[in-house]
């Protein structure tokens, strides 16, 4: 996938994220198929204020939830919020099967998913359209010569500012430090978002990888009071393996 910088959102062909491995039984492929239609939307009927307003049954502010897994968090994000209309983004069909499940079983109503890329259905999206975005514990893309395909980078912020309403925030999750880092320094190049600063370590602001590799941060290693949500599998392997998680939430002030 192409890696570019500066040279606009097209210039990145892709979220640089996989395509997860994952079993689909005949189940899964089932549950899809006979279930998938209430629950599932076209790419094209996820970016359009139109259709979302025929799949939700009405017009509520919309949050994007990137990399929604198995849909845990989702869901529990959407009955904390039922004032919310809340869009899942996911490339793992597995997962996506156990969420369109999982709201058939017990809901709630006010979720979507789509099968899609998280940047093209970005890109796509009206400006100021969302009300919030998250992207809970994304690929870290540990080795330096990887580093380029993470997700959230300056022109990610810049593409997920945009899409976001006056007043809209940003929540990124991740269990590695070095990428902690890599996204407090993106969050910085946006002049329109204010960090949401609960907690700063006393640690080195400059954190290197096994590589030693370092994204260049020098401000302080702060960190957003952990919103309510259930430990996601991701979170509870990064927690299992000994690190630390950072919460970085920042608001849309203009």
């Amino acid at each position: 996938m192409a890696t570019g910088r500066d040279e606009g959102y097209g210039a990145r062909q892709g979220a640089r994220t996989t395509q997860r491995r994952g079993r689909m039984t005949a189940a899964r492929h089932a549950v899809l198929a006979e279930l998938g239609p209430a629950w599932l939307l076209d790419p094209a009927d996820a970016t359009s204020p139109a259709a979302l307003t025929r799949a939700f049954g009405r017009q509520a502010p919309l949050v994007l939830d990137i990399g929604a897994g198995n849909g845990e968090a989702t869901r529990a994000w959407a009955e904390a919020h039922p004032d919310h209309d809340v869009l899942a983004v996911e490339l793992h069909r597995p997962g996506l099967a156990r969420l369109v499940r999982d709201l058939h079983d017990a809901g709630p109503p006010n979720v979507r998913a789509v099968e899609a890329d998280a940047l093209l259905v970005l890109e796509a999206m009206p400006p100021g359209s969302l009300a919030g975005l998250r992207v809970l514990f994304p690929d870290p893309w540990p080795k330096r010569r990887h580093v380029g395909r993470r997700l959230v980078d300056p022109a990610f912020v810049r593409l997920a500012t945009d899409r976001l309403a006056v007043g809209g925030w940003l929540h990124v999750a991740t269990d590695w430090d070095d990428y902690a880092q890599q996204a407090r320094a993106s969050l910085a190049t946006e002049a329109r978002l204010e960090p949401v600063v609960d907690e700063v370590d006393e640690i080195d602001g400059a954190v290197a990888d096994e590589d030693g590799h370092r994204p260049g941060w020098d401000g302080p290693p702060w960190r957003t009071q952990r919103p309510e949500r259930p430990v996601t599998a991701y979170e509870q392997r990064g927690l299992d393996a000994g690190r630390s998680i950072a919460d970085l939430v920042a608001l849309r002030r203009s």
